[in-house]
């Protein structure tokens, strides 16, 4: 230990003569840094964050039905919809002891209906006037399920007075309500009778959550830990957990940030490992010539090892330590994206704890220490001659080891990516797919140097190499292939993600939308901004010409099966349809089995899901529907329109009676032979007159609520994504001005033998040429293998859809990163005059 502190004046030392390499390093491990320090905030969050309670501000206790199921990695996962309470469950919490009083709560989004319009609120019990300050400004509680108390403020607007017939409307069904009384201006709810309240939420027997009041001296969090002990099969929250109850997203949010930040967390590292590595490396390989003297001067390889060593420690803390609060700053402007993206809710705040900042700087100091000493390993072992030979001259050959290692990562990245989807389906082989593009660079970053010297072979077979600028760029290719390749490396591995992310989706959106416009059959689609109520269905299939009303409803089930011999758990979206009329508004490209039979315990699965759960017709799926309920269901038939309208297809009623809402999303509408659109709209438009909420759309309604659930998701996935392209952009950058930068004394000598400063740059536009050239073609290959077994997993063919303007626009912006870090570096090494640059260039 006191060795390695006796060497910190010298390494120190070290920094500030060398300071352009230790830069590049300092760059590399500070964004590094800020983006570990991201994935830590949203871990930290999805584990601790939330908001605070609105509506259950003032009661102490807020007791549900439990909301999710853990899996076997103990991970939550969350269930789509609300799961309910049994109504008579208030009166077993009233019952325990320090409990003043239990209320049953239902929470119903609805409508005041007036000529102006309607009006958004939402419904309650009177009984839920107990949680909170909420006191009559006119007339009495309801007391026949016909009355209703308004909000004074939404009276004031509809020009409602006490005693006055109002139609409060659910679903787009409205129903006739006598005002009874108003609330204090602000309030905001409108009430009903209790009983009338459960029954308007389509659930007579349930309650959504119970607010439980502490009797005076009981501590909140100890009576949430007496209810649980003593009612089972229940969750009660004190504190800021209560607005999980009250606010359903806000553990959905929480999970998606734990989820989304501990996959893309993976990824991220292992590129700044290899980003630092690359740079640190390329630092190390410069100083060849001073680590040389030191050994020729009997400096011991442990002496070198440490000394490298402890200048990675140096440099690592420091910019991780200060990359640390730009990761803060990063999280913040996350976290508004999401809110705006409807991720998370508005007022969802992050935590920012200790935590993140320690696992950044611990994560950057161990990557930066490790590839510093892996950088050290030769300039450590060789002996002085040797070393003082390699100064000048970079070693002729690459170890075999690394070699071996290399073609090895190279043979398992294209199994990976183009044979493991034949094997295995589902997610297991999208995984092994995707991922196989990471052992692919890292295969690339082994075997850079040969690869580079591969290409500039190529360029003089194709008599690219000729003059003298292009004998020089060959040359020093061949001599300083390991230092273009440590500094191709970040571009390779730059072009070869953003092609497997970007064509990725491209791939499954093109499916997604053929599969789409193939199947969606319907004439005329019937939306409602808050849902439609299952008997808006009937009465459109009265409409004269209208051969087929099919009501969708949508839901999120939870799917338990075998993978790999254990269980797991994944959500999946589900549609609930009637197979009456089906066929006339939806072709799901059915392969086996027949949707006619889509009734009772029954469901259709995508050949996707089918062979994700190992299932077929006749076997059976163990579901749980959306808001938990167990739900074994016997495949009826497999279809092909997975993508465009999702894995799963189950029974209308079974989907709506399970749903919180308990409405469809839309209505699918044929029409009859020999009837005119004209016609056709009239009538729809006759018969929803009394349902002025739903309005008639075309086929595009269908798509955009589709796809609406994980939109928000899927853009702040990819945003994760743009900002891990960012960095990659940073680092090629960072690592080619380096690589260029450190070349002053090489351009010197050429320019005292004769060489022109335009023949020096022409040289270097040859070399930024085949780094360019090489940079796509590898990365390319190394995105192929991935994109093939993606493309065979989730559409059954094997060639991705990938447009020509984003392969374009991947291969430009490599060129200009390319080209740019490498051209301008050069000009301003080519500044001083030549003997001055050897003086120096050291």
């Amino acid at each position: 230990m006191t060795d390695v502190f006796a060497l910190f004046p010298l390494s120190w030392q070290m920094i500030r003569a060398h300071r352009a390499g230790f830069a590049a390093a300092f760059v590399a491990v500070f964004f590094g840094s800020a983006l570990i320090t991201v994935c830590g905030v949203l871990i930290d969050s999805g584990q601790r964050a939330g908001i605070a309670p609105e509506r259950y501000a003032a009661v102490p206790v807020v007791v549900t039905a439990p909301q999710s199921v853990t899996d076997k990695d103990g991970m939550a996962q969350r269930f789509a919809e609300r799961v309910p309470l049994p109504a008579s469950e208030a009166d077993a919490i009233a019952r325990v002891p320090g409990v003043r009083s239990a209320i049953g709560d239902v929470s119903v989004p609805a409508g005041l209906r007036t000529a102006g319009g309607t009006t958004p609120l939402t419904v309650h019990g009177w009984s839920a006037t107990g949680l909170g300050p909420i006191a009559l400004a006119d007339g009495r509680a309801p007391a026949a399920p016909d009355e209703v108390v308004l909000d004074a403020a939404t009276a004031a607007r509809a020009s409602v007075r006490t005693g006055d017939a109002v139609d409060l409307e659910a679903g787009s069904v409205a129903t006739r309500f006598r005002v009874a009384g108003t609330t204090v201006a602000g309030a905001g709810p409108a009430f009903l009778t209790d009983a009338r309240a459960r029954q308007f939420a389509g659930r007579p027997d349930q309650v959504d959550a119970v607010g439980v009041l502490a009797q005076p001296g009981v501590d909140a969090g100890e009576l949430a830990t007496r209810i649980q002990a003593s009612v089972p099969g229940v969750v009660a929250a004190a504190g800021n957990d209560r607005a999980d109850a009250e606010f359903l997203d806000v553990g959905t949010a929480r999970s998606f940030l734990v989820l989304i930040a501990a996959s893309f967390g993976g990824t991220m590292l292992m590129i700044v490992l290899l980003v630092v590595a690359s740079t640190l490396g390329l630092s190390v390989q410069q100083r060849r010539r001073q680590f040389a003297l030191l050994r020729a001067i009997a400096a011991t390889p442990r002496q070198l090892r440490r000394l490298i060593g402890t200048e990675a420690v140096l440099v690592s803390a420091v910019a991780s330590v200060l990359g640390a609060p730009a990761g803060l700053g990063l999280s913040l402007v996350l976290r508004n994206e999401l809110a705006d993206l409807g991720v998370v809710p508005a007022g969802f705040r992050f935590v920012y704890g200790p935590l993140p900042i320690v696992a950044a700087v611990a994560a950057c100091v161990l990557t930066a220490l490790g590839a510093g000493l892996v950088a050290a390993r030769r300039a450590a072992r060789i002996s002085p001659i040797a070393a003082l030979g390699e100064a000048a001259v970079e070693p002729p050959r690459l170890g075999r080891g690394r070699l071996v290692t290399g073609w090895v990562l190279v043979v398992a990245g294209v199994l990976a990516g183009g044979v493991v989807p034949l094997v295995l389906a589902g997610p297991a082989a999208i995984g092994g797919a995707a991922g196989s593009v990471l052992l692919l660079v890292i295969a690339v970053a082994l075997l850079g140097p040969r690869l580079l010297t591969a290409t500039s072979g190529l360029f003089r077979g194709l008599g690219l190499g000729r003059g003298a600028a292009g004998y020089l760029a060959g040359a020093n290719t061949r001599a300083h292939a390991r230092r273009l390749g440590s500094a191709t490396t970040p571009l390779i591995m730059g072009v070869a993600l953003a092609a497997v992310q970007i064509f990725t989706l491209t791939t499954t959106a093109g499916a997604a939308q053929r599969q789409a416009d193939a199947g969606l059959v319907a004439d005329r689609v019937l939306v409602a901004e808050n849902g439609v109520a299952p008997a808006v269905a009937g009465a459109v299939r009265q409409v004269p010409g209208v051969a087929a009303a099919v009501p969708v409803a949508r839901t999120g089930v939870q799917v338990t099966y075998r993978q790999l011999g254990e269980e797991a758990i994944e959500p999946a979206g589900a549609l609930g349809v009637t197979p009456e009329g089906l066929r006339a508004v939806l072709n799901l490209d059915v392969r086996r089995g027949d949707l006619t039979g889509l009734t009772g315990d029954t469901v259709a699965v995508s050949q996707f899901a089918a062979d994700t759960y190992g299932v077929d017709v006749g076997g059976t799926l163990n579901l749980r529907l959306g808001d938990g309920t167990p739900h074994p269901a016997r495949v009826v038939a497999v279809y092909g329109s997975g993508l465009g309208f999702g894995d799963l297809t189950l029974p209308h009623d079974v989907v709506v009676s399970h749903t919180t809402s308990r409405l469809d999303t839309e209505i699918l509408v044929a029409k009859a032979s020999g009837i005119a659109d004209a016609a056709l709209d009239a009538g729809l438009h006759k018969a929803l007159a009394a349902h002025p909420e739903v309005r008639v759309s075309g086929r595009e309604a269908f798509a955009g609520g589709q796809d609406a659930a994980a939109a928000g998701q899927s853009t702040f996935v990819l945003l994760l994504n743009l900002v891990l392209l960012g960095f990659i952009a940073i680092a090629v950058v960072n690592i080619l001005v380096l690589a260029t930068a450190a070349r002053v004394r090489e351009f010197a000598l050429l320019r005292l033998v004769g060489a022109k400063p335009r023949q020096v740059r022409s040289m270097m536009r040859r070399e930024a040429g085949v780094v360019v050239v090489a940079s796509v073609v590898l990365g390319s290959l190394a995105a192929l293998p991935p994109l093939l077994g993606v493309s065979v997993s989730l559409t059954g063919s094997p060639l991705p859809t990938v447009p020509l303007p984003a392969c374009l626009a991947i291969a430009g912006v490599a060129a200009v990163l390319g080209w740019a870090s490498i051209a301008i570096p050069t000009r301003f090494a080519l500044r001083p005059a030549p003997m001055a640059a050897l003086r120096t260039g050291e």
